[in-house]
């Protein structure tokens, strides 16, 4: 399975370019997973329900489906978070999974950058970082796409990666 990366600082646009990413490669006939770290308790389960009530009682899994879908719930009950290349192992082959976030991971990405949220770039210190996509110009030794070009950086993520 090819691994590419989408990482940046918060409020950057990594998950509207994610979002088109995932559409841009699918409708190319590729299939894609995506897999996204978050830095705060979340929680995929609502109260009352039943599969919330058996996390809630202590079930280290959780295992929900129905005939659209399914989903798997793991509390680590204090165990340390799982790595990258733990998580990835839990994926079924695909072509590409997408990964936001887990920037200092040594995955190759895409920068997201917007003016706006007044961060600076990650990509002059890091050379995962093999491009970035950004609203303004950057003078950097490697490609800047617009944010909004998916094509070119779909085009750009699949010369990379022998797509």
């Amino acid at each position: 399975m090819k691994i590419w990366g989408v990482t940046g600082w918060k409020n950057t646009g990594k998950t509207g370019l994610m979002e088109r990413l995932v559409s841009e490669f699918t409708g190319r006939g590729l299939s894609v997973s995506t897999l996204k770290h978050a830095h705060h308790n979340f929680d995929v389960d609502q109260p009352g329900k039943d599969s919330h009530r058996h996390r809630v009682a202590g079930a280290q899994q959780v295992l929900l489906a129905s005939g659209a879908r399914w989903a798997l719930m793991s509390e680590l009950r204090g165990a340390e978070e799982p790595s990258l290349d733990t998580l990835l192992a839990e994926l079924a082959p695909v072509d590409l999974i997408l990964v936001e976030g887990y920037k200092r991971e040594p995955h190759p990405k895409i920068e997201a950058h917007r003016a706006a949220a007044r961060s600076e770039l990650l990509a002059p210190g890091d050379p995962t970082i093999r491009a970035v996509a950004s609203d303004n110009a950057h003078d950097l030794d490697r490609p800047v796409f617009d944010l909004n070009d998916t094509v070119a950086i779909a085009d750009f993520i699949a010369a990379e990666l022998s797509l």
